[in-house]
Order: structure tokens, then C-alpha cells, then sequence
């Protein structure tokens, strides 16, 4: 039986994709071959990474998300606020923030890594930071590359540029193909409001 390469993720309505097309696009005419940018209907808030798994495992984490997310409302989150990953000195990943319900979309991660331990996941060992990837530098990115794209990043403004409201997670499947990687829902989980 072929495994599945899968993750767990808030997926983002079509508007909030759009302002992140215009963000992505704003910063790539500084054409830096060192990035690999993000396709914009790609992006989404992964609240875990899977890994391959047996296609017979989905009814059962499905169940563990939902057991994780019983009670959490709706989540309110604004997006906006560019940075990098591990710092602006050194980027290896471009981010825009996610702010508003944070503290309780961080207890909903806690919940989902807890949850899908006695199915043989590992609980994360990096505290969640929640962020949506917009580009990746490559590794034969120069020092001076990564300063520059660190200063690029430091000079864009990006303040608010979105609000959203997830009401639901979803586990999803990554098929990797030469031109990106392709994404398809396997199952979701709604988040029940009030």
C-alpha cells in the first residue's frame, strides 16, 4: 500500500491568497534567484507535519483532530508583518505573522501533538510559532544574499494586510511534483463556534 506524505493545516479563503500573491509579488521583482517563492494558492498554517503515513491511519488521526478541537471556538486571525527564519541576519524561510487568536490556536496545536501520540507521532520539539511560508532560500544562497534579502524584508511594509476567521482543520495530502508540491484535503474538522 503506497503511503500518503501528510499534514495537518488551516487552509486560507481565496481573498486572503490574493493579498499574499500581491506581497510575494511586491518582493520578487528584486529578482533573487536564491528564493523560491511560494505559490500563493498553495499557502496555508500548518499546524503539523506528518510525514508518510499508511493511508489506513487517516479515519484515526482524523478522529484525533477532532478530539483535539472539541471546544475550540472560531479563530480570528489578522495577517500581516514580514520576518524571517532563524533571523534577519541569516534567512533560510520568508513569513508573514499571524496575529489575533493566537493563544488559543497555540492550545489547539498543543492539543492536535497530544492527541496523535498514542498514533505514534512525535510531539514537536520547536515551540509553534504561527506564520505562513512565503518563500524559501536555497541552500547555495551567498552571505551577502541573505543580508540583502534580510534588509529587503526589514524595508517592507506589511502591516495587516488580511483578517480571517478559520473554522475548520484539515489534513491534507503533499504530492511532490518537479513544478511545486500539489495539495488535496483527505478530511476536516470543523470548529464549532459560540
Amino acid at each position: 500500500m503506497e503511503e500518503i506524505r501528510a499534514f495537518i493545516a488551516i487552509e486560507l479563503p481565496d481573498p486572503v491568497k490574493k493579498n499574499l500573491s500581491f506581497i510575494i509579488n511586491s518582493l520578487r521583482p528584486n529578482e533573487y534567484p536564491c528564493v523560491k517563492w511560494v505559490s500563493p494558492q498553495g499557502i496555508h498554517l500548518t499546524l503539523k507535519f506528518l510525514g508518510n503515513i499508511a493511508p489506513d491511519l487517516v479515519p484515526g488521526i482524523a478522529d484525533a483532530i477532532a478530539q483535539a478541537a472539541r471546544g475550540t471556538p472560531h479563530l480570528k486571525l489578522q495577517v500581516g508583518g514580514l520576518g524571517c527564519f532563524p533571523n534577519l541576519h541569516r534567512p533560510r524561510v520568508i513569513w508573514v505573522a499571524l496575529t489575533g487568536d493566537v493563544e488559543p490556536l497555540i492550545t489547539l496545536q498543543r492539543g492536535i501533538d497530544q492527541a496523535l501520540l498514542p498514533l505514534g507521532f512525535a510531539i514537536e520539539k520547536r515551540p509553534f510559532s504561527p506564520h505562513l511560508t512565503l518563500g524559501r532560500l536555497r541552500e547555495r544562497a551567498s552571505p551577502g544574499e541573505r543580508s540583502s534579502i534580510g534588509e529587503l524584508i526589514t524595508a517592507t511594509e506589511c502591516e495587516a494586510v488580511s483578517a480571517t476567521e478559520a473554522n475548520q482543520i484539515s489534513l491534507m495530502r503533499s504530492t511532490l511534483t518537479p513544478s511545486g508540491a500539489i495539495y488535496n484535503r483527505l478530511d476536516s474538522i470543523e470548529l464549532k463556534d459560540g
